[in-house]
């Protein structure tokens, strides 16, 4: 049922984008907006990871450059029954994580300086089982795509002024109003979307996560820590890029219409799921975790 949901959202996503360029620019203007939907999927679906990667700074790790973070990652994808996947780690002092890639063969798990900062090898070790359980549920290609696509509503509204607004009514049928109302509902509908296939995929991944690291209490622990110090503290790629907010573990935007539209569901919901969780599952033991360089630590480790 949620994968028929997801994919009636992003049908419906689709279908906004499509219309808006019809607002725009009349039957020409659908046509060209559908070709250019289908390019963007084709560009999404071979290189979005690597535009995500880049657009956060993010530098892969190898079991030389930093073997206690490769090694948690590869202990947990192996309980995840995944493929390795590459591991990389973002110059951010915002403690948060994503995951990404078309499939699990080809993904990928990034964490920020700032969770290497200030979670401890528990609570970090609950975020990553939390991205493999992304990319075990293949989220990381919807979640992407997604990104990608609301990201170009915005700004095709942006365009809609420079583009319609005249007297050509076969060009914009609904003149200088249909352009105001693609400037200002456009956006927001895409972000309604957005959130809606977000919030569903984030319950699934905290259960997947917890399963994965037979200790729910991990995640509960870190999203608590993640949720105080994201809220004070920037992440200016993500700012710059708000389509992309819904990738992350906890909502790494600040004011603006984040809060209206929220990508991610209560943390503290998130936290009492798991806890009821813990309370009523056997712990697994996953053996002793790895240490994980940083510039800072937080309690105990190992």
């Amino acid at each position: 049922m949620n994968t028929l949901k997801t994919g009636i959202l992003m049908v419906a996503l689709m279908g906004l984008f499509i219309a808006v360029g019809a607002m725009i620019g009349g039957t020409g203007g659908m046509v060209i907006a559908f070709l250019i939907a289908a390019g963007m999927n084709l560009f999404a679906y071979w290189n979005s990871d690597k535009m995500l990667l880049r657009m956060f700074d993010a530098h892969e790790v190898t079991p030389a450059s930093n073997p206690g973070l490769y090694n948690m990652v590869a202990r947990l994808a192996e309980r995840a029954r995944l493929p390795m996947p590459k591991v990389y780690i973002s110059q951010n002092p915002q403690p948060n994580a994503f995951a990404t890639g078309r499939d699990p063969q080809h993904g990928a798990v990034c964490v920020t300086t700032g969770l290497m900062e200030r979670c401890t090898s528990e609570e970090l070790a609950g975020v990553i089982a939390h991205e493999l359980g992304h990319i075990r549920n293949r989220d990381t290609l919807i979640m992407t795509i997604v990104a990608v696509v609301a990201g170009a509503i915005g700004m095709l509204a942006n365009m809609a002024m420079f583009m319609g607004g005249g007297g050509d009514r076969e060009r914009n049928p609904l003149g200088i109003v249909g352009v105001v109302l693609v400037m200002l509902l456009a956006p927001i509908a895409a972000m309604l979307v957005q959130s809606a296939i977000s919030r569903s995929r984030e319950f699934d991944a905290d259960k997947a996560g917890a399963e994965i690291s037979g200790r729910p209490a991990w995640l509960a622990d870190a999203l608590g820590q993640i949720e105080r110090a994201a809220k004070g503290l920037p992440n200016p790629a993500a700012d710059a890029n708000p389509a992309t907010a819904h990738m992350f573990i906890v909502n790494p935007l600040h004011g603006g219409l984040s809060g209206l539209f929220s990508t991610h569901p209560p943390t503290q919901e998130r936290i009492a799921r798991l806890r009821a969780m813990s309370s009523g599952a056997a712990a697994v033991d996953v053996g002793p975790l790895p240490q994980v360089a940083r510039a800072a630590a937080r309690g105990p480790w190992g």
